[in-house]
This record gives C-alpha cells, structure tokens and sequence, in this order.
C-alpha cells in the first residue's frame, strides 16, 4: 500500500466533542455563571478539577488540577458540585441524536463518540446537522471532526473548537500530518511527547522518517502505531457498545409546563419524529414507555405492553396519551419522553443512504 493513500479511506467517520461539557451544563442551568469562570469539582483543600469553562481555561485552570492550584490561577474562579445524573440526561439526549443516522456507534464518554456515516455522500453535511441538532435540543454547542478513521476524525475534532469542525479528506491526510507537531497526536501523551523530543522528534514528518525498528527500539508495541497512525492508517472501526434494545425521543422544555392538554401536543411532535425514527431503523416495538421528568427533577416512567408491534405516529400518539391521561402529574413537567422496547428485530438493520442534493454531493463528496 502506498503511504500516501491511508487504509480505509472508503470510510467516513465522525468524532463528535461536547465543548466543555460539564461546565456547560453548569452554565446552562445556572444563567447567572454564564460568561464566567467555572470548575466542577475541585472546591476543597484536597479537590480536582473534573472540568472547566472556557473562560477558565483562559487562565490556566485545566481539567484533573487541583482545585487550590486551580484557585490560585484565578481567584474568582467558580466551584460548581457535580451532578453527574443530569450530564448523563443530556449525553442521553445526544445519543439519541446520533442513533437517527447510523447505528454504528460508539461512546467514549458521556460527552464524545465515534460515528460511521460511510453510507452517506458528504458526511460533512451530516456532521453539521447532527451538531445543529444538539444545539437546537440542548441549547449546547459541539465540535466534530470528520476524515477516515477514527484517530484522524478525533484529531480534527479538536482543530476549530469550540462550536466548529473541521473535515480532512484523504488527499489532505499526509500533507496535514507531516506539519503537526507529535503532542497532537492521539496516544501521544506527555512523557512520550519529551521523550520524541529528545530523540529529535517535533513534528509528524520527523516520526515519518523513523523506521518501524527505530520506533518499536525505543517505543515498544507503540512503536508499530506510531509508525501507521502518521501515515494516515488506523484500521479500528467504530464499534457500538451495545445493540439498542430500545428506539426513543424525548424532549426538554424551556420552561416547565403543568397542563396535560399542552404535553399533549408535545407527545404529537415526539410521536412524529419518532414514527420516521422507526422507519430508518425498519423496526417497530410492543413495548411503549414514556418518561416525565419533573421541574424538581423526580423522574417517573409509565409503560404498557400490546399485542401488536406499534410503528405510526397514529398508534404510538395513542398509546402515549392513554400513558399520560393514566394518572395526573405530580409537578410541572421539564422533560417528557416516549419509547419503544420489544422490537421485532435483534438488530438495527444498516442505515440506507441519506440523499443528497446532485450539486452538495459533487461539491462536499466527503
């Protein structure tokens, strides 16, 4: 195989980054931090950062600091405790987001995953929709990375953040590499990064002009990665974690509401979106859940199991109402959701391919 041509460059692969996501959240629930340094975590003698804004970064405050070095960088630096169930019911939202383009799935973290769209003609396109979307439900931003392996789409992820992306097609690949400097690269951490270094290592082309018995000499089993991942090749596809067992769509609301005539029409909306959800999947459930999460964050699910399997915006709205009417509500309502579980398949079938405008496909091929 030539070294100019990456293995894999059939795929496309997305690496979808959550800007500072805990201290986003933080400042989303908390109007009154917003534009302001913020730490999670971290607030005692012996506390660490777990996460920081960017207005905090600004000053030095990183994540797994320690909260006094941390507060000595900048005084007026803000402590929020972590509320790790509410970071879990975004990342929740999130995923479900990605899981309407491709099954091909996987997390890293509650705040990042890989995303195989290769059956779609500009996973560019699909990239910015996706990061619109989570914007438009979770009123946070994303950053995303697309090229043909994961390590070069995790590599790009970081290149415009915060809010942006950026696409490296495969004949930009080797050219983008040679003239990173090696602490960019994946797998590369700080110890490594010295000891390249030290060994006259700056930049990719510097780790370009090694050989694999150089590096495996003095890298070990790494040596054999590094020597591919510069030229582009890393064979690893995306590997989801689990088959879903479960297809859903729930929503957050700006304020909370308390009449059931108004979840009503919110349960249309989701019943709709989640009607075309099924159809991409080609699966239908007999199992129908939804969720109702309270302004004081009680959460409450209420299920029933049919006969039939349930697949049009008719019957799952139906369903969903009998659900909803089942009992009233405790408190105003911040979140609502419906779900289908019991699929007729043990497998999500492959995604069919998202057409695209004739011109968006010869402009934006990747």
């Amino acid at each position: 195989m030539s070294s100019t041509t990456p293995s894999n460059s059939e795929r496309k692969i997305i690496h979808v980054d959550m800007d500072a996501f805990y201290a986003s959240v933080e400042q989303l629930d908390h109007p009154e931090w917003r534009g302001k340094a913020l730490a999670v975590g971290g607030g005692g003698n012996r506390g660490v950062v777990a996460a920081a804004s960017y207005e905090a970064r600004k000053y030095g405050v990183r994540s797994a600091m320690n909260g006094r070095r941390a507060r000595a960088l900048c005084p007026h630096l803000i402590f929020a405790t972590p509320r790790f169930e509410r970071y879990k019911e975004i990342s929740e939202t999130i995923r479900a987001i990605f899981l309407e383009y491709t099954p091909l799935v996987e997390p890293l973290s509650l705040d990042e995953a890989y995303l195989d769209v290769s059956d779609y003609p500009s996973a560019t396109l699909v990239a910015e929709e996706i990061r619109e979307k989570i914007n438009q439900q979770t009123q946070l931003t994303a950053s995303a990375g697309i090229s043909v392996n994961k390590f070069l789409a995790k590599i790009s992820s970081d290149w415009n953040k915060p809010n942006g992306q950026k696409t490296l097609p495969p004949e930009e690949i080797i050219p983008f590499l040679e003239c990173l400097d090696v602490k960019k690269f994946h797998g590369i951490g700080k110890k490594t990064k010295l000891k390249m270094y030290h060994l006259g290592i700056y930049t990719g082309k510097d780790l370009k002009g090694r050989s694999i018995s150089f590096l495996t000499e003095h890298f070990g089993k790494a040596g054999l990665y590094y020597f591919n991942v510069v030229r582009g090749i890393h064979n690893s596809p995306v590997k989801p974690h689990r088959t879903p067992k479960s297809v859903g769509i729930e929503r957050t609301f700006s304020s909370n509401l308390s009449s059931e005539l108004f979840l009503e029409e919110k349960l249309k909306d989701l019943a709709e979106n989640l009607e075309k959800r099924l159809k991409k999947n080609k699966v239908a459930g007999k199992s129908l859940t939804l969720k109702i999460k309270y302004s004081d964050f009680i959460q409450q699910t209420r299920s029933k199991t049919g006969k039939l399997y349930l697949s049009t915006k008719d019957l799952i709205l139906e369903e969903a109402k009998t659900l909803l009417y089942q009992e009233k509500l405790l408190n105003s309502v911040r979140l609502i959701g419906i779900s289908l579980s019991n699929l007729n398949t043990k497998q999500i079938s492959k995604k069919p391919k998202k057409e695209l405008p004739n011109n968006e496909q010869l402009s934006l091929p990747f």
